[in-house]
């Protein structure tokens, strides 16, 4: 898919200061990188709200790969679970990718300023334990599976791995702890991401090179953000990732109302 901006030297230095960004936040809070790689892309250089989200989740594969490598030297990974949650995440990115060339960018943009709104209110309402244990059984396997199925659906259409879903709902509703449902979180949305990228790329919705640039250098800060997780409290890091999110929605109101007056 060609590039809806010319190709240059302030292109290339923008998706790899995204992917900075990206990763560095993806290893803190163990999130893929869509709700930054996404507004991003639209407010720095132009992209469409489709090609974003498309794009945004190509590059989520490699950041998420490092950040699941960064928790499970601290044994902060859910094997089964996140296999759980992968199982119900695939299968719901397809249908979120055959919606996307569906929904109306106006549709789509709004739909994404919500999901923040949605996001922030969860950092508020969730507090992170790290003393927290999660024990699996068939029900609570089952329902991994239900949010796998609604995290993906989500992921197809808004290019986001499912970290701001998965993290917090794995720390209120199953009980786990902030390192092990970030950890855990990486690992669910590897094969997500993979599956909704195929799906976007037989739609033409991925700019290929953008997703190259900005998933190699978010891999370079991914085991740095992983790291500074286990010494940053909890509660703080919360409240520093939603006032974050404040300024990207607020970005994203903005440019939404002036397409819809022009």
């Amino acid at each position: 898919m060609t590039s809806p901006i010319t190709r240059g030297p302030r292109a290339y230095l923008t998706f790899i200061f995204i992917g900075l960004i990206a990763g560095l936040l993806s290893g803190l809070f163990g999130v893929g990188g869509g709700t930054v790689i996404v507004p991003l892309l639209v407010l720095m250089v132009h992209f469409d709200q489709r090609i974003s989200a498309g794009t945004s989740l190509a590059a989520i594969v490699p950041i998420a790969s490092i950040g699941v490598i960064s928790y499970a030297i601290h044994d902060s990974v859910a094997w089964i679970p996140a296999l759980l949650l992968a199982v119900g995440a695939v299968a719901g990115a397809q249908v979120g990718t055959r919606l996307l060339p569906r929904v109306s960018q106006t549709a789509l943009r709004w739909g994404f300023i919500g999901f923040i709104v949605i996001v922030i209110v969860m950092l508020f309402v969730v507090i992170p334990s790290r003393e927290a244990t999660f024990e699996l059984g068939w029900i609570n396997g089952a329902a991994l599976i239900l949010v796998g199925i609604v995290t993906g659906i989500i992921s197809g259409l808004i290019g986001v791995g499912g970290g701001v879903i998965v993290v917090p709902v794995l720390m209120m509703g199953f009980g786990t702890t902030d390192l092990v449902a970030k950890g855990t979180s990486l690992l669910m949305m590897i094969p997500a991401a993979l599956s909704g990228t195929i799906g976007n790329l037989r739609h033409h919705n991925v700019d290929l090179v953008a997703a190259a640039l900005i998933g190699v250098a978010a891999c370079t800060m991914t085991a740095l953000g992983a790291w500074l997780a286990t010494l940053v409290n909890p509660f703080w890091g919360n409240m520093l990732f939603a006032a974050y999110l404040v300024v990207i929605a607020v970005q994203m109101i903005i440019k939404a109302l002036r397409m819809r007056r022009g």
